[in-house]
């Protein structure tokens, strides 16, 4: 149901991409299964686009509209950050033809940064004693990445019908593992990977396929893992060290700390803007009940 906004109409299409990427960003952080956010996460999704919609109306009731030039301007530095006017076209899925809707919406972002600039000028820098105690509190986020180091066994399924086979013969060559048996012996009788590719070496987070890291990630140093699948086939893997991530030095870092504490104020200061913007708002999303009509929230 649309949701409307000081008379300014956002209808389902929108919300419910804004609830999708909302909806992609948590499970990529593996925080999430199936549908069991999705209501929490649309709430979201119409305050993401209350946020934007309040603040772009306000730059556009305050801000003067900025001169043609300063709007061609940010037009060809778009197209140049694209590689060139062909590649942004080919990449945004427009067209010459577009220019002038394109045009229109650079000018109100223009007029949008410029109420973001005005609402945040005054807040202050971060000082070092900020930075530092950002940095001793979030150290993890300061530090590299863990690295697992694991031997690989694997097998692969070409034919459906023999699925089932393969999969049984790897659970026995697992009970061997698990009763002591030489992995790297068995590996080099039962993957279909060369014996090179048996010992993976180290590797983060990102380097290899997602269900492969979820389940040596979740390992103890030493640990077999369970018979698992991909689309490839199926895996046998043991975890043989694992290297927790160090923090890195804090001078190396002080400049992310400090972009990133900045990044927070502004939000926050702009979250006061919005919220005093609510005040007067008005703000209708109808949604229908279960077995029922609809109703409006203010």
């Amino acid at each position: 149901m649309p949701l409307v906004i000081n008379g300014q109409t956002f209808d389902d299409a929108v919300i419910e991409q804004e609830f999708s990427a909302i909806k992609a960003h948590y499970e990529s952080l593996g925080s999430i299964s199936c549908c069991e956010r999705d209501d929490e996460f649309r709430g979201y999704a119409r305050d993401n686009i209350t946020f934007r919609a309040l603040l772009t109306q306000e730059a556009q009731r305050t801000i003067p509209e900025p001169e043609v030039q300063e709007v061609a301007r940010a037009f060809d530095k778009l197209k140049e950050e694209h590689g060139g006017g062909d590649q942004f076209y080919a990449s945004m899925g427009l067209s010459p033809e577009q220019d002038g809707l394109i045009q229109r919406d650079l000018s109100v972002n223009l007029q949008v940064e410029s109420l973001r600039d005005s609402a945040c000028q005054s807040i202050p820098a971060p000082t070092e004693a900020e930075c530092r105690a950002y940095y001793e509190s979030h150290t993890q986020q300061f530090s590299d990445k863990d690295e697992v180091r694991a031997s690989h066994i694997f097998k692969s399924v070409r034919e459906t019908e023999k699925r089932e086979a393969i999969f049984k013969a790897l659970c026995e060559v697992r009970q061997r593992l698990v009763d002591g048996a030489d992995f790297t012996g068995l590996a080099r009788v039962h993957s279909d990977k060369p014996a090179e590719e048996i010992d993976l070496g180290f590797f983060k987070r990102g380097e290899l396929m997602d269900e492969f890291e979820i389940v040596t990630f979740s390992m103890k140093e030493g640990e077999v893992s369970p018979v698992f699948a991909t689309q490839h086939g199926f895996h046998l893997a043991k975890v043989t060290e694992r290297k927790t991530g160090k923090p890195k030095a804090f001078g190396s870092v002080r400049a992310d700390i400090e972009a990133e504490l900045a990044a927070q104020r502004q939000e926050a200061k702009l979250q006061e803007l919005v919220d005093e913007l609510k005040k007067t708002a008005k703000i209708n999303y109808i949604e229908p009940k279960e077995g029922l009509g609809a109703h409006n929230h203010e």
